[in-house]
């Protein structure tokens, strides 16, 4: 049994919980208005967890060619962006649903053979002053313990199941 005052900083009994947690942490410290896990399954990104829970509906497709996040994996665009309407990368991306992110943050998720799972990403519906940036570094670490953790044998959860899946186009 874990001690009352320790039960916080108690191991999370696996990836999910893990991740949730990070999810909530960032949310509390960092700010920005939805943080989510997302996984990156042949052209589509998937998103597998969102805080707040309600923000985004687990399930819910972007295309990959569409993502900010491809852009970033793919070296077009940085990692944090306060203002995604002054970087051409972000700025094309900007329409439909994506419309009213203002301000951007993604970070690579790896397995242990060091591909591409997913991502850790963060978006604001108001861009963010340069002195954001300053977060960037919480948000990678938040990241690479994920990757650790996969990296480590804990398993992701199970992409939410096809039946109602939303996709964004």
């Amino acid at each position: 049994m874990v001690p009352v005052g320790i039960a916080d900083v108690a191991p999370w009994p696996d990836w999910r919980a893990a991740a949730e947690g990070a999810l909530a942490f960032l949310a509390e410290h960092v700010g920005w208005d939805v943080w989510m896990v997302t996984q990156v399954v042949d052209d589509r990104q998937i998103v597998l967890l969102a805080h707040p829970d309600r923000a985004v509906r687990p399930g819910t497709e972007l295309p990959w060619e569409r993502s900010f996040c491809r852009q970033m994996i793919e070296g077009n665009a940085p990692r944090l962006a306060t203002v995604t309407a002054a970087v051409p990368e972000y700025a094309s991306r900007t329409t439909g649903p994506l419309r009213d992110i203002a301000a951007y943050v993604g970070i690579p998720l790896l397995t242990r053979d060091l591909q591409l799972f997913g991502t850790l990403c963060g978006v604001a519906y108001r861009a963010k002053p340069r002195s954001a940036a300053r977060e960037l570094s919480v948000v990678e670490a938040a990241a690479r313990m994920l990757s650790t953790l996969m990296a480590a044998g804990w398993d992701p959860p199970p992409l939410p199941g096809e039946p109602g899946r939303e996709v964004v186009s």
